[in-house]
């Protein structure tokens, strides 16, 4: 039987593992912008590429399935002692374990690319990428069981074309994120925060159904005759009524995991912490952090702490301010899995005199801001280059950009006497504690 399983393997699964790991592994080596942040990054970019690994593997399943025939030896098989179910359980078998390590394997060889930075690898990725297998697998199934029943040279595009559709077009006839998020392995994977997750019972909602359609292609396959392959529609609808009943009521796609957020920190002072999510990156972060925190000491009550700003901005009801005692810093991660652009950490940290804006109606200024971190710094402010641009709406006259603004507010400050520019970069630092107007402060006898 191992013998035979090894010739099933070869012969049928090897060709499409192979298709699947080198194209999963291009397409996501191609965009590690997206995943490089961490472990459940990596896993949700993979699964929301399955809109095109899933169409693949069912035309992949499709020709395999065509092979019998187009070699014209079904009735030779069919004369053999061995039983029809069992000859298709092992090539299915073979397909799936195939596939399956493909899937992993993908997973394996963008993971050499961040296991040096990513620390943090919860449960709920373990078992969204344990879906992701289990959609591939499913698929490939799907192919075999269609290629049997239509053998013909053009059923294997057909059905990736008819897959990638259906991809696409299952989730919008839903409007509940729930029954789109069910109806396909690749809808809402997207991450548009570092700290968003799958919950488990999203995940065993998807796994539910995954498996219910793959015993029905078992049985479109084992089956001989047409009454048999009816009974396929059993566990097709079993799998959708305990998937939907599986899947919570509340699921939204943007969903935060709190253990993600919680701070990670160093043993000594000052105090520098980053999130869980960003452990991998605290050794990286702290000695900016920390040079920052030395050029606030300048200040009168100056912040003895550096931690990352996990606020969420989808997220307006649950916003963290913190105290005069403690920098909130950014952490962007770079495609390399390392900090993008460090030394923005500590510009960033020195702006408002190290104080934030977050969760003020209002915002900020940003040229104010600057200029009272590159006072502080002693450098002339630079606009960092992942910030936002100004938006010009057609006939509108641009403003000066906050690069040039805030040079000019900074050498108003360098104008005047030390104490005297001290101070208003502590009026500014107090204003941006109390949502005041930071703007004002500064502008007042700066040319």
């Amino acid at each position: 039987m191992s013998r035979v399983l090894a010739v099933q393997v070869r012969r049928f699964g090897l060709p499409g593992a192979t298709v699947l790991l080198v194209a999963g592994a291009t397409l996501l080596y191609a965009v590690r912008w997206e995943w490089a942040a961490g472990w459940m990054s990596l896993v949700t970019s993979q699964r929301s590429y399955l809109m095109l690994s899933c169409p693949v593997a069912i035309g992949v399943g499709a020709w395999l399935a065509r092979r019998e025939h187009r070699a014209g030896v079904a009735e030779l098989f069919a004369g053999t002692p061995r039983p029809r179910r069992q000859r298709v359980l092992l090539s299915m078998a073979a397909v799936a374990g195939a596939v399956g390590v493909a899937q992993v394997a993908v997973l394996v060889v963008t993971g050499l690319w961040i296991a040096s930075t990513a620390r943090y690898l919860p449960g709920e990725a373990v078992a969204a990428a344990g879906v992701g297998v289990l959609a591939v697998i499913t698929s490939a199934w799907i192919g075999m069981a269609l290629g049997r029943l239509a053998p013909t040279a053009v059923t294997a595009p057909v059905l990736a074309v008819a897959g990638f559709g259906a991809m696409l077009a299952l989730p919008m006839a839903f409007h509940e994120d729930r029954l789109s998020t069910l109806a396909s392995p690749a809808w809402g994977m997207n991450q548009f925060i570092e700290y968003q997750t799958v919950p488990l019972r999203a995940s065993a909602a998807q796994a539910v159904l995954a498996a219910g359609v793959a015993v029905a292609a078992v049985v479109l396959l084992a089956a001989g005759r047409w009454r048999t392959r009816a009974a396929a529609l059993l566990p097709l609808v079993l799998g959708v009524a305990l998937g939907v009943a599986v899947m919570p009521r509340d699921y939204d796609r943007v969903t935060i995991d709190p253990v993600a957020q919680q701070q990670v920190c160093t043993g000594d002072a000052p105090r520098v912490c980053v999130a869980r999510v960003h452990a991998g990156l605290l050794d990286e972060v702290t000695p900016y952090a920390r040079e920052a925190l030395a050029l606030l000491a300048k200040l009168p009550d100056p912040p003895t702490s550096a931690v990352e700003n996990t606020n969420v901005y989808l997220d307006e009801k649950s916003v963290i301010r913190y105290g005069a005692d403690t920098v909130p810093f950014d952490v962007r991660v770079g495609d390399d899995g390392h900090v993008e652009h460090p030394e923005f950490v500590l510009t960033r940290m020195l702006e408002s005199g190290g104080a934030t804006s977050a969760g003020c109606p209002d915002g900020f200024d940003v040229p104010a801001a600057m200029a009272a971190g590159a006072w502080l710094s002693g450098r002339r402010p630079v606009r960092d280059p992942d910030a936002g641009g100004y938006v010009v709406e057609p006939g509108e006259t641009p403003p000066p950009s906050d690069e040039v603004e805030a040079a000019r507010l900074w050498e108003g400050l360098r104008e005047l006497p030390e104490a005297e520019a001290l101070a208003r970069v502590v009026a500014v630092r107090q204003a941006a504690l109390t949502c005041g107007d930071t703007r004002g402060v500064l502008e007042r006898g700066v040319r």
